[in-house]
């Protein structure tokens, strides 16, 4: 029975071990695994090298590339195009001379004014009450000059016939100088007050265009502001002559070389494209913008119309000098 069951688990285990080829087809895995993986690297190699020869080779063209030149510009033709805002030559704020309250104002925004043309009105009253004691002080030195040259021609008489001494001439001369001296003050007191009296009436200094009506009747306005948002005004009103616009621009420094003073250009504003002015650069400003890297240039329009609205924006073409 010992010996039959030895038998039994020696069958058992030969069962259990595991054939030789097995053992030879595991060991042999890898290494196979390995040559694929060698085959498969060596023929990506050689596709790689094929294709980058094949890269470097010259590609046959149908067509050839000539050099192209550019065209010249032609006189009169646009060498720079740049944009810029319509402004008006001189913009002028009116202000006034001294500490005064509006009585009377007769313009608004938009209305054309003349030269000369009374626009506001102060309160005067008060400088209409110093010419009446400015003309009173010059009618008493008139007075006391009168009397002074009077006296003196009695105290000459006396002189001459010895009656009253030297002393006494000399101090009719002086009354009388003293007079003359008062006389003077008295005149120049009148027009001082005349003056303040003159600028409590506005005129247009020019004819032009009300931008901005800033003050309205009974407001107190000052000549120079104090500070803050809410005090009084420091201008009556903005005007400027919109028959003399010109285009405010930037320029790139790197298209100064392209620009000098009296160059024709041709303005376009963007909202009237199919307008077109006749202009010239009538401005180039001695000092450039650092932080932007540009320069203003002013170009001057010549004979503008109701279509050049300043603040909007217009397009500048410089062209080409004519030989």
């Amino acid at each position: 029975m010992v010996r039959h069951a030895m038998n039994s688990n020696e069958q058992s285990l030969s069962r259990l071990a595991i054939p030789s080829e097995k053992k030879n087809r595991r060991r042999a895995g890898p290494f196979v695994l390995l040559v694929i993986v060698s085959l498969a690297l060596a023929v990506a190699a050689a596709a790689f090298f094929t294709t980058q020869q094949n890269d470097r080779k010259p590609v046959p063209s149908s067509f050839t590339v000539s050099a192209t030149t550019s065209k010249p510009v032609a006189a009169g033709d646009a060498v720079l195009t740049v944009s810029g805002y319509v402004v008006p030559r001189e913009r002028i704020e009116i202000s006034p001379k001294f500490i005064g309250t509006v009585k009377w104002i007769g313009v608004k925004k938009g209305d054309r004014v003349n030269q000369g043309d009374i626009i506001v009105r102060l309160e005067d009253d008060e400088y209409r009450a110093r010419v009446l004691e400015a003309q009173g002080r010059l009618a008493l030195a008139e007075a006391n000059l009168t009397n002074a040259e009077l006296n003196l021609q009695r105290q000459i008489v006396l002189d001459q016939n010895r009656v009253e001494s030297r002393r006494a001439l000399d101090e009719a001369r002086r009354a009388r100088d003293v007079a003359l001296a008062e006389i003077t003050v008295a005149k120049g007191q009148l027009a001082l007050a005349q003056t303040y009296l003159d600028w409590c009436t506005i005129r247009a200094p020019i004819s032009g265009t009300i931008l901005e009506k800033l003050v309205d009747p009974n407001e107190l306005v000052t000549p120079q502001s104090f500070g803050g948002t809410r005090g009084p005004s420091t201008a009556f009103v903005a005007m400027a002559d919109l028959n003399d616009l010109q285009v405010e621009i930037d320029l790139n420094e790197a298209d100064l070389s392209k620009i000098h003073l009296k160059q024709r250009c041709r303005v376009t504003p963007e909202a009237y494209s199919d307008k077109k002015y006749n202009g010239y650069v009538a401005e180039i400003a001695p000092e450039a913008n650092r932080s932007k890297g540009t320069l203003q240039v002013k170009v001057q329009v010549e004979n503008p119309d109701s279509y050049l609205t300043p603040e909007l924006t217009a397009k500048v073409e410089l062209l080409k000098d004519t030989p």
